[in-house]
């Protein structure tokens, strides 16, 4: 399962949702493959995750690790007190750890280093490159396992 999580009219904290709208066009034929867009609120889409006993659920979110913009990493859950991640209803390691007690799934989280999360539609040139990475990353990864 893949979910991505972001406000929309804050720049770059949209990348999460916008990764899984376009990764649910490339990947809805794969019926072993769910994608979400959970927007601001993830949290609404514990039962969904629960209900489909995923393997792994893997979080894409705008996160603040002091890095150029559009670095991207692998946030270990340990870290993720250290960093800034975009705005949300719930923080979201209590939404990592509610996720992990209550499913056996894998949990990962990729951050984007956002350039802007100001009021705004616009989205940096940076985060867009590093949306479109994780989009062929995480396409070229359904082919080898689907």
């Amino acid at each position: 399962m893949i979910l991505g999580i972001g406000n929309e009219l804050r720049g770059d904290d949209a990348l999460g949702s916008i990764i899984a709208r376009n990764l649910s066009e490339l990947l809805n034929l794969h019926e072993n493959i769910i994608v979400i867009d959970g927007g601001m609120v993830p949290e609404n889409f514990t039962g969904l995750i629960r209900r489909e006993d995923p393997t792994h659920v893997i979080l894409i979110d705008a996160v603040d690790m002091k890095k150029k913009p559009g670095y991207i990493r692998i946030v270990e859950k340990s870290e993720i007190a250290e960093y800034n991640l975009s705005t949300h209803a719930m923080p979201l390691s209590f939404f990592i750890t509610y996720l992990e007690s209550s499913t056996d799934a894998e949990i990962v989280l990729i951050g984007i280093q956002p350039k802007n999360m100001d009021i705004s539609q616009y989205l940096s040139k940076e985060v867009k490159k590093s949306i479109e990475t994780v989009v062929d990353i995480l396409q070229s990864v359904s082919k080898i396992y689907y």
